[in-house]
């Protein structure tokens, strides 16, 4: 079994406050810890009413502060809303305070709509910008040379492992040339998933960072007691989406029957096709064969559920089935 890992989204419950989703995330963390799985990573999102980690750097160090040996990152970090500068200090800082183990992950996308991409004062051509800003943002974890007159303190001389996030073919190809690692989005965007995995494969070529191609994928999963209760919980999941889709963002909504649209369910079932929803045997098995079809290098799993309880025991659910035949071979 290759290693597990763990996406969050500091889902912010209908009722609840910022801070109580991050609460969780770090309740989580600390159980995903006790389990075993290797990483825990936030992800960057602006103007969400349900998502809390939009100051993703300062919710991973809440997460880091209140773990002690699981990897915490961001998946990711989208770089064209930050100055490069700006981000390699906040990773050098967040890896000068919990050294070993800080991940960071980079996508290109604006992780919120126009008129909050606008407020972050990002413009249109910082997406085409991205390859250029990647390679500048390495260059700063590097050491400072005679002479250099820009450099990032906390940042210059640190080992953060920098991976390239993406849910089409751009960012495969761009991790392949520039020899990171790859995360694929096919929790959510799993259309291009198989593509995206052989081109980044086929097309790495080694760097003083990484020596070989190492990708990870991404599911979602939902564990109930039966596979009743547990599409029941998955129904806060749909909901969510579809608020998304219409341009709606809500609060993550608690469990409940809901209606959408021949067209919209159809975009569920094709978009969220690797959630996998039932009990822990049948969703270990799932995982299992998803692993086994696609050979990824790496696992993160994400758990959109809007119980606290019901996230801590999908994560032990697949520990108990999983991790005990975990790889120690990891990037």
């Amino acid at each position: 079994m290759i290693p597990l890992s763990i996406l969050d989204l500091a889902f912010i419950n209908e009722g609840s406050s910022a801070a109580d989703a991050l609460h969780r995330s770090a309740d989580l963390a600390v159980h995903a810890e006790m389990l075993g799985f290797r990483r825990f990573w936030l992800a960057e999102h602006h103007a969400m009413p349900g998502i809390a980690s939009a100051a993703t750097a300062v919710a991973i160090g809440y997460v880091a502060g209140a773990t002690k040996t699981i990897r915490v990152g961001a998946g990711g970090i989208m770089l064209p809303n930050h100055a490069p500068l700006a981000v390699a200090e906040a990773f050098g800082t967040l890896e000068s305070l919990y050294p070993g183990r800080i991940d960071l992950g980079l996508g290109r996308a604006p992780g919120s709509d126009q008129a909050t991409m606008r407020a972050l004062r990002r413009d249109a051509g910082s997406a085409d910008r991205f390859p250029q800003d990647v390679a500048e943002l390495l260059h700063y974890f590097e050491d400072i040379q005679p002479g250099q007159k820009v450099f990032a303190v906390p940042g210059a001389g640190l080992d953060v492992p920098v991976w390239l996030l993406g849910s089409s073919l751009f960012s495969a190809h761009l991790a392949a040339i520039m020899g990171l690692p790859f995360a694929f989005a096919s929790h959510f965007a799993p259309d291009l998933m198989e593509d995206a995995l052989a081109l980044y494969r086929d097309r790495f070529e080694p760097s003083e960072r990484l020596q070989k191609p190492y990708a990870m994928l991404a599911v979602n999963a939902i564990i109930g007691e039966t596979l009743a209760e547990a599409q029941h919980a998955a129904t806060s999941l749909e909901q969510h989406f579809v608020a998304l889709r219409r341009g709606r963002p809500t609060q993550f909504p608690a469990p409940r029957a809901a209606s959408w649209n021949d067209q919209e369910q159809a975009l569920i079932d094709r978009t969220l096709r690797y959630t996998f929803v039932g009990t822990a045997d049948t969703v270990a098995t799932r995982i299992s064969s998803f692993i086994d079809q696609h050979r990824p290098d790496e696992l993160m799993i994400g758990t959109p559920l809007f119980s606290q309880q019901a996230r801590r025991a999908t994560l032990t659910g697949i520990a108990e089935r999983l991790m005990d035949r975990q790889s120690v071979e990891i990037f």
